[in-house]
């Protein structure tokens, strides 16, 4: 197929009917100095799009709408010189974005489809339709239903013009099997989406043998475009005009019917029955040139340049082109009042991690220092989230000592049962005398039992600490699933490694308590503080009975030393209950927070060290989803800005 931008030279006859001479500076140095004023803004808006700008405003566009059977796929046909999708029914289910691009540099013809992940090149251009139809299967299904996912197909080809244009289903009334009842509805709504954008222009096309005021796809345009500044009609079919009404066509081309301020142009295309006589795009055009020159009402069109896909494709070029350029203020404007925004709501949701991979390890040591000083200073002053730590470690301690004081009264009272009822105890000593180990093992058998209770109070305050941690962790990582988890891990790991270290010790401090040891001057001054003396100088202030009496209580309770043993052994407990009250706290304290504190800053500033930095920065919060969405918008509207700006 002949360039159509080739239009400026492609009457060989003059209106004197003698062989015109092909101009040099029409079909060559105006031609490329054409396509140099044209190919910028096309590749401006081809890139805009590539890097998703339509995300944020809407792009000059040229979208082309027809009630079913009007033509539509066999004008797409003529202007990208390949086979579309055609027959009854609705043919195009899914909005399908034809880029032609010309090639000037003697490459052959290619074409490339992409659809949602998917991107394919072929050189065959028969093989379009197959490509069509099975992007429009995979997006709408098998069927008749449709889509709104774009499909977009770029040709490449010596033979075409640079234009963009994007195909909208047909639009339908009644439904066919297998449709669902609103089908007309979704239709509407589809094209809708793309004709009510002020920066689209609406290619409507419209049979000639219908009544154009009642064409579903005109009023649908004039609904959006009431004034008709940016609606183009395409009149089709004009070879199946009856005759006698071929002046009311040239009344509707004359804008006396439908004003449209950029009017009307009208085409003849290859229908179903050339296509059945295998006649060529190349020789369609060829014919529908001989069509219009030899018309009787129709021959002055060409003259006017307002009739054949030729002058079609330089038309939609110009006014793609003219559109654009005229939008670029507007973009310009549209892409700074964004930037603003974007920039103010990125403020409101703080500072996340560079995009730029190489300075992100730079910012991972810098969130795990900061870790890293919360949790020591949290060891330090205790100060949290939710208050101070402390105020939540003391009550537990409390109550370590509260069951410690509890084995206090419960030592002194088996101490004193067992004094009452030495007899049962009593081994090989004499009367008065008192056997040691008895006791010893007394204060062992109690001293044993604080061991599940330590351990319980070791188990309480590991939970406690560790659960202050990780919220730290939480706090400090909340945007960092990644990077979370594994602190928290390692969180776990240190305080099992500490649980484990308390607990030998635990038990090892029992064994050694078993011991019944303490300094002379230590048990000493206890006997001292619980007026050990002024209690046995009550007891030899008795006086003895003589005679008879020899042997009575009050005799024996004189000389039996028993009487002070329990006294001993409860101050002896007190010394206990001193060492234990405080030795298990500062243990706890020690391995489960202050040694914990400085294990996991050791360890998780070595994290980075090999580690996937990108993986671990990467966020899943609403808030670091929303960052990063904002810092991509931010990023294409620079790009687009930059972009705009070479073209201004």
């Amino acid at each position: 197929m002949e360039s159509p931008l080739e239009i400026l030279d492609f009457d060989s006859q003059d209106s004197n009917g003698k062989e015109n001479q092909p101009v040099e500076e029409k079909t060559g140095l105006f031609l490329k100095q054409w396509e140099s004023q044209v190919r910028p803004y096309i590749e401006m808006i081809d890139y805009l799009r590539r890097i998703g700008i339509e995300k944020d405003l809407a792009l000059p566009s040229i979208a082309v709408v027809g009630d079913q059977s009007s033509g539509k796929s066999s004008v797409l046909e003529a202007l990208s010189g390949v086979a579309l999708p055609r027959g009854s029914g609705i043919v195009t289910r899914c909005p399908l974005e034809l880029k032609l691009r010309k090639l000037n540099d003697g490459s052959k013809w290619t074409a490339i489809i992409s659809y949602q992940d998917v991107q394919e090149t072929f050189t065959d251009p028969s093989q379009v339709e197959g490509y069509v139809r099975r992007a429009q299967n995979v997006l709408a299904g098998d069927g008749v239903g449709i889509c709104d996912e774009l499909i977009s197909l770029e040709i490449k080809s010596p033979d075409v013009c640079d234009l963009t244009l994007i195909d909208l289903p047909g639009i339908t009334r009644v439904p066919v099997k297998g449709q669902p009842e609103d089908i007309g509805d979704q239709i509407r709504r589809l094209i809708l989406k793309f004709i009510e954008k002020r920066e689209t222009i609406n290619l409507v096309v419209v049979p000639c043998n219908v009544d154009i005021a009642t064409t579903e796809a005109l009023r649908m345009a004039q609904g959006v475009d009431p004034n008709g500044t940016r609606t183009l009609a395409i009149l089709t079919k004009p070879d199946l005009v009856d005759k006698g009404a071929e002046a009311d066509i040239l009344q509707v081309m004359q804008g006396k019917v439908v004003p449209l301020k950029k009017g009307y142009i009208m085409v003849r295309c290859r229908g179903q029955s050339d296509i059945n006589e295998n006649i060529s795009l190349a020789e369609a055009t060829r014919q529908e040139t001989e069509f219009f020159r030899s018309h009787n009402h129709f021959s002055y069109l060409l003259e006017e340049q307002k009739a054949t896909t030729r002058y079609l494709a330089t038309r939609l070029t110009k006014e793609l082109v003219e559109h654009i350029r005229a939008s670029l203020p507007s973009l310009t404007e549209q892409i700074q009042i964004r930037l603003s925004a974007v920039r103010l709501e990125l403020r409101s949701y703080g500072q996340g991690p560079p995009l730029e991979p190489e300075k992100m390890g730079a910012y991972l040591s810098k969130k795990i220092l900061e870790f890293s000083d919360q949790i020591t200073e949290l060891c330090r002053n205790g100060a949290s989230g939710e208050g101070n730590i402390y105020s939540l470690l003391r009550p537990v301690f409390k109550q370590w000592e509260c069951q410690l004081r509890d084995s206090k009264a419960l030592f002194r009272d088996d101490v004193r049962e067992m004094t009452e009822n030495y007899e049962a105890h009593r081994g090989r000593e004499l009367i008065t005398f008192s056997d040691y180990c008895v006791y010893e093992a007394l204060i062992q058998k109690h001293v044993n039992k604080l061991t599940l209770p330590a351990i319980e109070t070791l188990k309480t305050i590991r939970g406690i600490v560790q659960n202050e941690f990780r919220a730290q962790c939480e706090l400090c990582f909340l945007n960092f699933p990644h990077l979370k988890f594994m602190i928290i891990n390692q969180i776990d790991d240190i305080q099992s490694q500490q649980e484990a270290k308390v607990e030998k010790r635990i038990m090892e401090y029992i064994s050694m308590e078993k011991l019944v040891f303490t300094q002379d001057p230590i048990f000493t001054q206890k006997m001292v503080d619980f007026r050990f003396v002024e209690q046995m100088q009550e007891y030899e202030s008795v006086c003895l009975d003589t005679g008879e009496n020899a042997t009575s209580p009050n005799n024996c309770a004189v000389f039996d030393t028993r009487k002070l043993t329990p006294e001993k052994f409860i101050i002896y407990y007190e010394i206990v209950y001193q060492r234990l009250a405080d030795f298990i706290p500062m243990l706890i304290l020690l391995f489960i927070l202050k040694e914990a504190v400085v294990m996991l800053r050791a360890e998780s500033m070595g994290l980075p060290n090999g580690a996937d930095v990108v993986k671990l920065l990467s966020e899943d919060s609403e808030s670091g989803r929303k960052r990063s969405e904002l810092h991509q918008r931010m990023e294409r509207l620079r790009m687009a800005q930059e972009r705009i700006t070479i073209n201004l």
